[in-house]
């Protein structure tokens, strides 16, 4: 039986303390915590949207990779001052919420669960297509299919079985990436793609911030996941700041090994101008620029590797994140309470696993029936995190600053204000479609909250005396 834990709330301007319950199983350490982010990121990422990435850039996909981990990292940094705050599950739904006031934190959740609620989806969309491609025998929707049903069982059995499934899978992805490196530059010192130029990261010919910016919205799609662990902080066995340095340890050797990567693919690639000129509506960039460094045997393992750690790898701790924001929204009765349930056995919301698993599904299917169904989910999931990250670093300044008077001028104004200062000018480059349909999601989420103000539902976050307004 879990024992009460107490966490600071702000009533009518004075500082106390409210009582929460964690409801989940405690199992997680330091490594399996920066494990589930790599996974979450999955190293070898860059692979399915590098051409993407790349023609957006201008060709400087590393500049666009270590802008993206900057802005990441300056995230975390937030993540880490709100997750000592408040060490519960549920992310910048709870951060925001606690942090600032219970309406505001429903709607960053809201506008996160756009993310998590997506994410899943792409991510087995992406590696159907591609499996299919590598096995057209079998139709995308059964691929889709027997991707989330193993996951589903997985995430049912319990967090440490995932854990286990997902160390190995990030071993196998590090050692495929291992070998594209390898070969990689064996070829380039042997005559093949381009020799060593600084181009991938600084090219004068090509080089403005809108551009730059305008790609790191493509690009962020790999680093989101790194703030998944914050949704495990009722199952992290070390305290709320080992949350905060699993994110950062997650962020620095993800992108490291963005960066490498892409580099030398740049420097592989048959066609630059062609790529530059007609992007990559096919995915196959990186393929191509393994093919050019090893042949159809680097090419097809760099192909099925992106598949299976899309497929598998990434999205079983897509369902873990996007369940655990699902069971904290409804603990908070913001969302139904079927939601909430745990399950006796194995200390998961299993519900929650489940409904994630359903929509998947549902939304994949739908999505791969549509010609613009990867570009489309792409762009929404990156809009709804980005909204979500600005209002985190709000919640930051608002709670240690404006309430608690802090003196830690470097962590709590000039950190999160430098993040939200680069977010936003990423925001303001997206895509204009992703603008549109982020923002019509965001006016669904405020229909949504003032129906609960009329239903007598208003928002109240779990462990909050009164209405959950003075939070």
């Amino acid at each position: 039986m879990s024992t009460e834990q107490r966490i600071p709330i702000n009533v009518n301007g004075q500082t106390t303390t409210a009582s929460y319950r964690p409801e989940l199983r405690r199992t997680l350490g330091f490594k399996d915590l920066v494990f589930y982010g790599l996974v979450f990121m999955v190293p070898i990422a860059p692979m399915g949207i590098f051409g993407s990435v790349y023609s957006g850039s201008g060709g400087m996909v590393a500049l666009t990779y270590l802008v993206g981990m900057v802005a990441m990292v300056f995230t975390a940094a937030s993540y880490a001052q709100m997750v000592k705050a408040f060490p519960l599950a549920g992310s910048v739904y709870n951060y925001a919420g606690r942090g600032i006031a219970a309406w505001v934190g429903f709607l960053a959740g809201w506008a996160v669960l756009l993310d998590y609620l997506l994410v899943p989806s792409l991510l087995y969309l992406i590696a159907a297509v591609a499996m299919h491609a590598t096995v057209p025998a079998i139709p995308v929707w059964a691929w889709l299919l027997g991707f989330v049903a193993f996951n589903t069982v997985v995430n049912l059995r319990g967090i440490r079985m995932t854990a286990l499934i997902t160390r190995i899978m990030l071993i196998g992805a590090l050692i495929v990436l291992a070998v594209f490196l390898v070969v990689g530059v064996w070829a380039m010192l042997n005559g093949r793609g381009r020799r060593f130029s600084w181009e991938p990261l600084f090219n004068a010919d090509t080089f403005t911030w809108q551009v730059v910016f305008g790609a790191v919205s493509i690009a962020v799609l790999s680093f989101l996941g790194f703030d998944g662990i914050s949704m495990l902080a009722e199952e992290n066995t070390g305290g709320a700041r080992q949350i905060g340095r699993a994110m950062v340890a997650a962020l620095g050797v993800a992108g490291l090994l963005f960066i490498v990567q892409t580099w030398i693919a740049a420097l592989l690639v048959p066609d630059p101008a062609g790529l530059l000129a007609g992007g990559d509506p096919d995915g196959v960039a990186f393929y191509d620029a393994a093919r050019q460094a090893g042949g159809a045997w680097l090419a097809t393992l760099c192909a099925v590797a992106t598949a299976i750690a899309w497929g598998v790898a990434n999205s079983l701790v897509a369902q873990v994140a996007t369940s655990r924001l699902l069971f904290a929204m409804a603990r908070d009765r913001q969302l139904p309470s079927f939601l909430r349930k745990v399950s006796v056995r194995s200390g998961v919301p299993g519900n929650a696993i489940t409904l994630t698993g359903v929509l998947s599904v549902a939304i994949g299917l739908y999505m791969a029936w549509r010609s613009d169904g990867i570009a489309l989910l792409s762009s929404l999931i990156n809009f709804g995190a980005l909204t979500a990250f600005l209002v985190l670093h709000v919640a930051v300044v608002w709670h240690y600053l404006v309430r608690k008077r802090s003196r830690n001028v470097w962590s709590h104004l000039l950190m999160p204000a430098a993040g939200f200062a680069i977010l936003a000018y990423v925001v303001i480059n997206a895509d204009v479609a992703a603008q549109r349909l982020g923002f019509v999601w965001i006016g669904i989420g405020v229909v949504v909250l003032i129906g609960l103000y009329a239903a007598g539902r208003r928002p109240k976050l779990s462990g909050m005396p009164g209405t959950g307004d003075a939070a």
